[in-house]
């Protein structure tokens, strides 16, 4: 009876003791272990005399210490695995299922290397001697760690320099050190545990400036301002998109003050009303900055068609005040004394003398385009009939564009016609000037004769490089001081679309060298 219950406890302290080394065995964590563990563990605290019964994976239940219970004869004749020398040994000095404890030996480190061996298996570290003195980025050899993680045993590689390759072959030795998940922790985490994953590669992306600025998205277009679309805030129509466009190239940014001249020999043809719709519509586009200057030289037309706002001084009135106005500290505000400001059109006009005792030459005209030059970005200049004058000569040479107005009449396009003619004789800058030329026609009450539109319209437009039509308006026609807000919406348009068309021109021509 003694050896049989003898017995029994001893088949129950083994069941037991393999249950315990069951439950200490190492198994799948959400955290890494140390790549370089010490050399032993410390035994965990000893179990108690009698351990409770363990829940076993199967879903089974061991028989408790000290049970009375005789034990199925089929688990009896199960071979029990012998156990290992282990921490648990020293607990049960004197059951006989124990083993004599016995000091693991330490398993070596295939990462870390005997300081003996490390100069000659380590084909990554070079002595200080070997290196070049101008490398900033080399290592001495006395300052590298001994147990450095990536550091390798083994064959050393004899034909490439490790230094030498490029960066995306050495990323696997850095990513040695990366801790490798289990095949369970994989399931949750196939991306690596945040915060403790591997360096990631840099990525060998470079974009421009051009190619950043594509990439961003486009602006939303506002809706439309005009119309029945306007109301339902839906997006505005073919027209009302080509007039922003308009607008947009009519504000086109120069690198330079500009200048336009407007020319035809023939009085009456419309250059002093072209000059005024011309840069009222590059002055409501651009917000300001737009001069129009009469260089006639005796008298103009423009004082009587422009408001007399804040001062009746005239251009000899400027050119007697000119060597106080070039002075360096001289200012726009210094200037706007002697010009005439039209609120509607937001823009400045300089009118002609209103006598005869003065006429305005090469060297006054030198020395206005300057000061003007110096505070305003666009310049409007009307001329005189007399294509002899030299300050008409020098307005002709300032240009950037020109601009011809005509109407649909004999003499008006005569006159035009033996203009180009004349230019076309003077060289290549006023050959180039012709092709950039625009034509205005602006047509009174009854100025439009059918057969000479037909006849002369083909010979502008392969002349010149754009034709504008400018509809008849009744506030030009009356022949007083010109509001832009008086004029009709057709006006309005066409003088905006006069005004593209000649950015357009100017932009072409500051891409030219001069």
């Amino acid at each position: 009876m003694t050896d049989s219950h003898n017995s029994g406890q001893h088949k129950d302290r083994e069941a037991a003791a393999a249950e315990v080394r069951r439950m200490w065995q190492p198994t799948p964590s959400w955290t890494q272990p140390d790549p370089n563990p010490p050399a032993t563990t410390p035994p965990p605290p000893p179990p108690a005399q009698n351990p409770p019964a363990q829940q076993p994976p199967s879903g089974g239940s061991a028989a408790p210490k000290g049970s009375q219970e005789t034990p199925d004869p089929e688990e009896a004749e199960e071979p029990t695995e012998e156990p290992k020398p282990d921490a648990l040994s020293k607990d049960y000095p004197g059951d006989s299922w124990s083993q004599p404890a016995e000091t693991p030996k330490p398993t070596p480190d295939p990462w870390t290397k005997q300081p003996a061996q490390e100069a000659a298996a380590d084909p990554w570290s070079k002595s200080a001697a070997s290196e070049p003195a101008s490398e900033s980025w080399s290592k001495a050899a006395a300052q590298e760690p001994a147990g450095e993680s990536w550091s390798r045993t083994g064959t050393p590689e004899p034909a490439a320099d490790p230094w030498s390759q490029p960066a995306h072959e050495q990323a696997p030795a850095r990513d040695m050190q990366s801790p490798q998940l289990s095949p369970a922790a994989q399931q949750f985490f196939p991306q690596g545990i945040p915060g403790q994953g591997g360096q990631q590669p840099d990525r060998q992306v470079s974009y421009r400036a051009d190619e950043l600025l594509q990439a961003l998205p486009l602006p939303r277009e506002a809706p439309a301002e005009k119309g029945v679309r306007s109301v339902l805030r839906l997006r505005p129509g073919t027209n009302e998109r080509l007039e922003r466009i308009a607008r947009a190239t009519a504000a086109t940014a120069f690198r330079r003050p500009v200048t336009v001249t407007i020319a035809n020999p023939k009085g009456g043809s419309g250059k002093t009303p072209t000059t005024l719709l011309l840069a009222g519509a590059l002055g409501q586009a651009r917000g300001g900055g737009v001069v129009a200057w009469d260089n006639n030289e005796l008298r103009g037309n423009m004082h009587l068609r422009t408001h007399d706002t804040n001062s009746r001084s005239t251009v000899t009135d400027l050119l007697q005040a000119m060597q106080m106005l070039t002075q360096p500290d001289a200012r726009l505000g210094d200037v706007g004394a002697y010009l005439r400001h039209q609120v509607s059109g937001q823009y400045d006009v300089l009118t002609s003398a209103t006598t005869t005792y003065a006429q305005i030459e090469a060297k006054d005209f030198d020395q206005i385009h300057r000061l003007l030059s110096r505070f305003y970005k666009v310049l409007v200049i009307d001329t005189g009939n007399n294509e002899g004058s030299s300050n008409w000569r020098e307005a002709m040479k300032a240009s950037d564009v020109l601009v011809i107005p005509i109407k649909w009449k004999s003499l008006s396009c005569a006159a035009a016609v033996q203009m180009l003619e004349e230019l076309d004789h003077q060289g290549p800058d006023a050959q180039r000037l012709i092709r950039r030329a625009v034509i205005a026609v602006s047509n009174g009450p009854g100025d439009v004769n059918k057969e000479v539109e037909k006849q002369l319209r083909p010979y502008f437009e392969s002349r010149a490089a754009a034709v504008v039509d400018i509809p008849t308006d009744p506030h030009i026609a009356a022949e007083g001081p010109l509001d832009h807000s008086a004029l009709q919406p057709a006006t309005r348009r066409a003088a905006l679309d006069l005004a593209a068309k000649v950015a357009e021109q100017i932009t072409i021509a500051l891409n030219v060298p001069r």
